[in-house]
């Protein structure tokens, strides 16, 4: 009787122990994530002035801000960012995180093992940017033992083109200005990450063309379809067997999920019989420059790629702007020196300025040719020259004929042409003119004398009469065939390319140039060649008697021309001297 009663006491007071149980075992949780909390916050906690908000980590790398501990206590802690691919250059590490971060977070350490203080390494924080609408960028002065994509080869860039994808890849060792045989190269698509040894289901599909480091590919079915099944998936550039160049057609099929079938096992034993070269490319459905514009294209837009060039852009774009220039597309090469403040405050005054970050050092070409795809929506034609180049017009300044829109006028004289697809336009090579320090009013005004003979030239245009392998050589790019250049004569149009500086501005040079084919000034190779100051070596050491050189025409052409129509009638500035003073 007496065990009877006892079992019967168990079965009613069971439900209540396991609330009770579970309601302690609640209350010991939160008291103990608090008690965490608190000790994060004490003195004793070595990385107290550090914020884990927001903390961007891979499996042994932490990325953390500047922001006090105390904004976690406002709902402003954030879970970690992943960060999906890293690439080293040969002076800095590049994260690709996938989110986006606020510049104003002022991320400034990077934490190895950061839960054991007793072994952090602090390391310091080159960059954060934006990149690609999804994703940031961080550049990194550190080494790490992570697993790391070399820059020598590497699938970098990845953009929608119609039922196309154009592919954008180091190491293909392609001819730089000639087309190459589309055979060689495949594109596969895929879930896969770069951490990841299984790479899930891919399917590849046959290039179309390749030149330089683009390769363009055929869409797989189902993305061509509905594109929006293809956010963020990842494509990179396989060089193809012979076997698959001579018999194999690659299937056009796309699938989300791992199969077990023979067409999957049939298209792994593809992969390992083909070389895939690492990527970080992401294919994104960017409605910002897929869609056409719905008042019209603008006449006439320019594009350049840059590195740390903020104090020349405000004379260059208000100058070419009063030209004609409606749209201004500039690919930042990884500055530092305050770029987007003077990109946000020319936006800000309506000159209608975008800029797209591109971490890719030493791609000038493949920037231009992402550029024109960017710009063909928006634009009939495109200028591709740098901000030390100025387009001038003698014959109407000789006249005194009004200057202002001068260039767009040019321009739409040939929007409608059947057989014109690019504007040509020769340069003149201007020297420091005898000066010692950059001049006040820019360089239109302080830089008068130049080099007897023109070297080169520059074009503008008509991005949808490109050549489909966006083929170009900075100067000039493939046309469509039955389409033509125009070279116009110097009489009429000329360009002022304000080349060799002073040499506070002029030995920059030495440290970074963003085209492709063109040597760094401190590597001993092709020191004859035009781009490099005739007689100058491999160190940034001025030589002597730097400003009276490349002097052999005084030329004031476009000095009075801007000082005639640009200047104020009161004072004689010019609109671009704020930024110089």
């Amino acid at each position: 009787m007496e065990s009877e009663q006892r079992l019967k006491r168990k079965r009613i007071y069971r439900p209540y122990s396991r609330a009770q149980f579970l309601s302690r075992r609640s209350l010991i949780l939160c008291l103990s994530f608090f008690v965490f909390l608190m000790f994060l916050s004490s003195e004793r906690f070595p990385i107290r002035t550090v914020s884990f908000h927001p903390v961007v980590s891979v499996p042994s790398l932490s990325i953390l801000s500047k922001n006090s501990l105390q904004d976690s206590f406002h709902a402003k802690l954030r879970f970690p960012l992943s960060v999906e691919d890293r690439v080293l250059f040969p002076d800095h590490l590049l994260l690709l995180v996938s989110d986006k971060i606020d510049e104003a977070e002022k991320l400034d350490c990077v934490y190895h093992k950061v839960l054991n203080h007793k072994d952090v390494v602090r390391q310091r924080v080159l960059s954060v940017d934006e990149f690609d609408g999804f994703r940031s960028v961080v550049s990194l002065s550190l080494r790490s033992n992570r697993t790391v994509h070399s820059w020598d080869r590497l699938v970098y860039e990845a953009a929608f083109d119609g039922k196309t994808a154009v592919v954008f890849a180091k190491g293909l060792n392609l001819r730089p200005h000639k087309e190459s045989d589309p055979n060689r190269f495949m594109c596969q698509f895929g879930l896969k990450n770069s951490d990841e040894e299984d790479e899930g289901f891919v399917v590849m599909t046959e290039a179309i063309v390749a030149a330089q480091e683009v390769v363009r590919c055929s869409l797989p079915s189902s993305i061509r379809n509905n594109p929006d099944l293809a956010q963020g998936i990842r494509v990179t550039v396989v060089l193809a067997s012979r076997n698959d160049v001579e018999h194999v057609r690659m299937p056009s099929a796309f699938r989300f999920r791992n199969s077990r079938s023979y067409d999957h096992r049939r298209n792994r034993m593809r992969q390992k019989e083909n070389i895939a070269i690492p990527s970080v490319a992401k294919l994104y459905n960017s409605k910002s420059y897929q869609t056409k514009r719905n008042d019209g294209k603008f006449e006439l837009c320019a594009c350049t790629m840059l590195w740390n060039q903020a104090p020349a852009l405000r004379e260059w774009i208000m100058y070419h702007t009063w030209l004609g220039v409606e749209r201004w597309f500039i690919y930042d090469n990884n500055s530092d020196d305050g770029i987007q403040d003077v990109i946000e405050e020319l936006d800000f005054q309506d000159y209608n300025v975008s800029r797209h970050t591109w971490p890719w050092i030493k791609t000038q070409e493949a920037g231009f040719s992402h550029c024109a795809l960017r710009a063909r929506n928006e634009c009939k034609w495109v200028g591709f020259f740098d901000v030390d180049e100025f387009y001038y017009f003698p014959r109407h300044h000789r006249r005194g004929l009004p200057g202002q829109n001068l260039l767009r006028s040019l321009v739409a004289n040939y929007s409608s042409s059947r057989t014109i697809a690019e504007i040509r336009t020769a340069c003149h090579s201007f020297g420091p003119s005898g000066l010692s320090s950059p001049p006040l009013q820019g360089v239109t005004v302080g830089y008068t004398c130049r080099l007897q003979s023109p070297e080169r030239h520059k074009s503008i245009v008509r991005p949808a009469l490109l050549n489909e392998t966006l083929l170009n050589v900075v100067h000039h790019f493939q046309l469509k065939k039955g389409f033509r250049y125009l070279n116009v004569p110097e009489s009429s149009i000329i360009i002022n390319h304000y080349k060799y500086q002073v040499w506070k501005t002029f030995r920059a040079k030495f440290f970074r140039r963003v085209a492709t084919y063109v040597v760094d000034w401190q590597e001993n190779q092709n020191q004859g060649s035009k781009d490099r100051a005739p007689g100058l070596g491999t160190e940034a050491i001025e030589p002597p008697n730097w400003r009276k050189q490349f002097c052999e025409v005084w030329d004031t052409g476009l000095r009075d021309f801007v000082l005639a129509n640009l200047a104020d009638p009161a004072t004689g500035s010019l609109p671009w001297e704020k930024s110089l003073l």
